[in-house]
């Protein structure tokens, strides 16, 4: 038997593998779709890190995070997710100054809440053709303050990471953030913003009058997801001089132990949600639990070239 997997308790698996086939033929058509936005975008998606494996792996996460729905219903999702890595892959690894992420930050805002078109570059227009989208529902209307008031939380986020990297790489060591500062900005890794975009645009009513709770739950969520990411990158991230939990005096199991908290704070929150939506509910627990696996034995970048 292969490590890591278990045979169905019931001895179901033609039943297993008939709904992990149905799953796998989504995150197939999330795969188009994903393919999609590189090819409407290429300058923002450079061979080596954006290569099939972070494609895979995002069309994994979003089929098997929402095995219910259809490539269409998670369009929102996906088309968040691409942005969500172009826009870190820019500030991370591109932005040379302090100045061109400030700038980048601006130009977003204000394509973010509609004082802006977008034109002026490839990032921008991606984020308008999100706008544009999210625009053609009605909740968005009533709503987009909010995601508005996430998108800033995320790329200030960045930002700062940007501020603790910049200043370590000047040897100024003053910089490093300790592990509950680090954690505390965990808004960098984006999934909110995501969830929040994609809760907007196909979100019942119930769902739009639990937001509020659903945003609560998913940045217990995110601070998971960050500590999950850490654990399976970390030599990645010190080739690729990148912060990670593990280089802010916290040992693998101190992570560990962490995550586990965080993960009985995130059920705690989700619990009373199930009732009232449980479909974002569960979206939420199944984040947690792909995450987990899918970081115990790999992760989404390509390579550096």
């Amino acid at each position: 038997m292969a490590p890591g997997y278990s045979l169905s308790p019931d001895g179901g698996e033609l039943r297993a593998a008939v709904e992990q086939g149905r799953v796998s033929a989504l995150a197939v058509e999330c795969h188009r779709e994903l393919q999609g936005c590189m090819d409407t975008y290429p300058d923002l998606f450079p061979a080596g890190p954006f290569d099939t494996r972070l494609l895979n792996g995002v069309a994994l996460a979003n089929a098997f995070g929402s095995p219910w729905a259809t490539a269409e219903g998670l369009r929102m999702a996906l088309l968040t997710s691409m942005w969500n890595f172009a826009a870190d892959w820019l500030v991370d690894y591109v932005a040379e100054t302090r100045e061109e992420v400030e700038d980048l930050i601006l130009r977003c805002l204000a394509v973010a809440d509609g004082t802006s078109d977008g034109e002026d570059s490839s990032i921008t227009r991606f984020l308008a053709h999100i706008v544009n989208e999210l625009d053609t529902v009605p909740a968005f209307s009533e709503k987009r303050s909010f995601w508005c008031d996430q998108l800033e939380r995320w790329l200030r986020a960045m930002a700062r990471e940007w501020d603790w990297k910049a200043a370590l790489s000047a040897g100024d060591h003053r910089a490093t953030p300790t592990f509950e500062e680090y954690l505390g900005n965990a808004d960098n890794f984006g999934t909110t913003w995501v969830n929040l975009a994609h809760w907007i645009h196909t979100g019942d009513a119930a769902t739009l009058d639990h937001l509020e709770e659903l945003w609560e739950a998913s940045q217990e969520v995110q601070r998971v997801l960050r500590l999950l990411n850490d654990l399976a990158t970390h030599h990645r991230d010190l080739s690729w001089g990148d912060l990670n939990a593990l280089m802010l005096g916290v040992d693998r199991a101190g992570v560990v132990a962490r995550i586990d908290e965080l993960v009985d704070g995130a059920r705690a929150l989700i619990k009373p949600l199930t009732d009232a939506c449980p479909w974002p509910a569960a979206y939420l627990e199944r984040q947690i639990g792909f995450s987990t696996g899918f970081y115990g034995a790999t992760d989404y970048w390509g390579e550096l070239r």
